[in-house]
């Protein structure tokens, strides 16, 4: 037996075209224009903000490592750790 007999899809047999077009319309804004709920987004906030932190102790960490032989190098590194 096979399951496509199980799949189930809507059909809309009484829609014109531009019935079609205005229901297609109405989904692309839909998902164009959806809001996220504000505890995801705020986590997301974190998220990068811990990344940024991680990004620039790495940073300072090479200049560091770069600073007895290529102090330009690690200014320049610094330089990159402060712009955030």
């Amino acid at each position: 037996m096979s399951t496509a007999t199980n799949i189930t899809f809507n059909t809309y047999q009484n829609r014109s075209y531009a019935a079609n077009v205005a229901h297609a319309a109405r989904n692309l804004l839909r998902a164009l224009f959806a809001v996220q709920p504000a505890r995801a987004a705020a986590a997301k906030d974190e998220m990068i903000s811990r990344d940024l932190a991680r990004d620039r102790a790495a940073l300072l960490s090479m200049a560091r490592d770069f600073e007895a032989f290529s102090p330009s190098q690690a200014a320049e590194l610094r330089y990159l750790a402060s712009r955030g």
